[in-house]
Formats: C-alpha cells, structure tokens, sequence
C-alpha cells in the first residue's frame, strides 16, 4: 500500500454481502453514513475529524477515507496536525471512535470533505 496516496479503495466485495452486520463492510456502510450526516452540520471553517483513546493515549486526525477488508477489518486515513499521514486498522470488535468537527488543516482553502459515496467505493 501506497502510504502517499491520499485515497484507499476498498477491494470489490458481492452486493449481497454489505449489509451483513457481521462483516466489516456492513460496518463500513453505516461509518459512511454516519460520516455524511456529521458533515452535513460543519460550517466552512471546519473539517471532520476523528478521536480515538486507547490505552490511555489520545489520537487526534483529519480523516482523508475509510475502507475495509472483510471480514473484520476497518481502515481510517487521514493526517496529524503536523501533516504526518496515518492509517488506522481495526478489528470490528474494537472500533470505538469520536467524530468531531476540527478546525480546518489549509485556511486559504475550502474546508476538505470525505465526499466519497458507497456506491463508488464497492
């Protein structure tokens, strides 16, 4: 995997087998949506982002895309603050996050959306 690559593309999975609650692709699609509601309420100055605490330690990102592989695994992208990328692999049973508005990572540009939608990532 290309860690300079701003996009990751979930491989092409059976149409059947998305909505399957036990697979991380289900998981994936309600990720999705739930994202594409909490962008709906940012204002122009802000971005979304993420929080993950584990193990007494605090991550703060700039989510860039989601993906997946199935059966269990979610992948988060993004960037720190200070631009370094990131990439986030989880186990389904262990996702626990925070979606949060972050204040924009380039002032001079557009506030950044994720914008992908489901049906072209599968």
């Amino acid at each position: 995997m290309n860690l300079d690559s701003p996009k990751f593309h979930a491989p092409k999975i059976d149409p059947q087998l998305l909505d399957n609650p036990n697979l991380a692709s289900g998981l994936y699609r309600r990720i999705v949506e739930m994202i594409h509601d909490f962008e709906r309420h940012l204002d122009e100055e802000h971005e979304i982002g993420v929080r993950l605490v584990s193990f007494g330690q605090t991550i703060q990102f700039h989510i860039e895309d989601i993906g997946y592989y199935n059966p269990s695994l979610v992948i988060f992208s993004g960037r720190l603050e200070n631009d370094a990328r990131v990439e986030l692999v989880q186990h389904v049973s262990q996702i626990s996050f925070l979606l949060m508005a972050l204040p924009k990572r380039d002032e001079s540009k557009p506030a950044r959306r994720i914008g992908f939608n489901l049906e072209e990532s599968e």
